[in-house]
């Protein structure tokens, strides 16, 4: 059936899906590949390669599913973060009186917001994402990796709608950043292995205890409060701050504020290292164990 015909009488969702699908049996059309015993570690990286194009549409998928039959559609990436920078500012701000510098409080939390939304948004969805593709996972080879690293991805596409309010914050408070804003794409980086190493423990895990989908909400909302998104990291006492950059999300948001704010947000630079450390080895360890656990997917999901 000619693919126009196909893509005429269906949904966008049900359109994504058909694509993917035909770009899966495209992909291994091209050529044959023989399964050897202690040979597919090997070329497990070279095969992510080769199932780009699945990656791309599993997460042009989950962008679908995410805003179809919304009021407000797209404009939920923005609201949420914005909404939570509103009651940060009143009672962190407003109430408690905590110091911001010489930035606005509410730039000051919604520098925080951009990252701490990202890794939650790429934490909920990735950890459930290999549950939720059950029945490709269990029928057809491909780097299991791909699935969990598509979810990250649809964070990215919400961090970037969002940065447009920190924009219009900035004119709204005439509040201009100096040179460190070119360094934010580092941090953002460092954001990005954070929520991927996250990500492919959680995602690993909940296949093997299901309980985990019960666990991460919780460990999403506790992690809003223990880490420096409604006050500057500054308000910490300084013999517990290294204790307290033991939070790799510290370092994270700590790298935003420096490079959006300037000094003002306070910079703790063994701090930022411990937590920097702490992501690659958050992202290694998750790697190992995504590897290690992925050859029995099929048999347990």
């Amino acid at each position: 059936m000619p693919e126009n015909s196909v893509s005429r009488g269906c949904r966008p969702v049900e359109v994504a899906l058909f694509q993917g699908r035909r770009s899966l049996i495209r992909t291994m059309s091209r050529k044959s590949v023989i399964i050897e015993a202690g040979k597919r570690d090997k070329r497990y990286w070279k095969d992510i390669w080769e199932y780009r194009e699945l990656f791309f549409f599993l997460a042009w998928r989950d962008i679908l599913v995410r805003y179809k039959q919304t009021v407000i559609g797209i404009a939920w990436s923005v609201l949420r973060p914005f909404l939570t920078m509103v009651v940060f500012t009143v009672i962190f701000g407003k109430l408690a009186k905590f110091p911001s510098g010489d930035a606005p409080y509410p730039i000051l939390v919604y520098a925080a917001m951009l990252p701490w939304q990202f890794f939650a948004n790429s934490l909920s969805e990735s950890s459930n994402s290999l549950v939720t593709n059950s029945n490709m996972i269990s029928k057809v080879y491909f780097p299991r990796m791909i699935v969990p690293a598509s979810s990250v991805a649809l964070g990215i596409a919400d961090f970037l709608i969002s940065l447009l309010i920190l924009a219009f914050l900035m004119i709204w408070y005439h509040f201009i950043p100096d040179w460190r804003i070119v360094t934010l794409p580092l941090f953002f980086l460092l954001a990005i292995i954070t929520s991927l190493g996250a990500s492919l423990w959680f995602a690993a895990l909940n296949v093997r205890y299901r309980d985990f989908r019960y666990i991460v909400p919780f460990l999403v909302q506790f992690g809003l409060y223990i880490s420096p998104v409604g006050f500057a990291s500054g308000v910490v006492p300084e013999k517990w701050r290294l204790l307290y950059s033991m939070n790799p999300m510290v370092g994270v948001i700590d790298g935003f504020r420096w490079a959006i704010l300037g000094d003002v947000s306070g910079m703790y630079w063994p701090g930022f290292l411990i937590s920097f450390i702490l992501s690659a080895f958050l992202l290694y360890g998750g790697i190992r164990y995504f590897r290690g656990t992925e050859k029995v997917f099929a048999d347990i999901i």
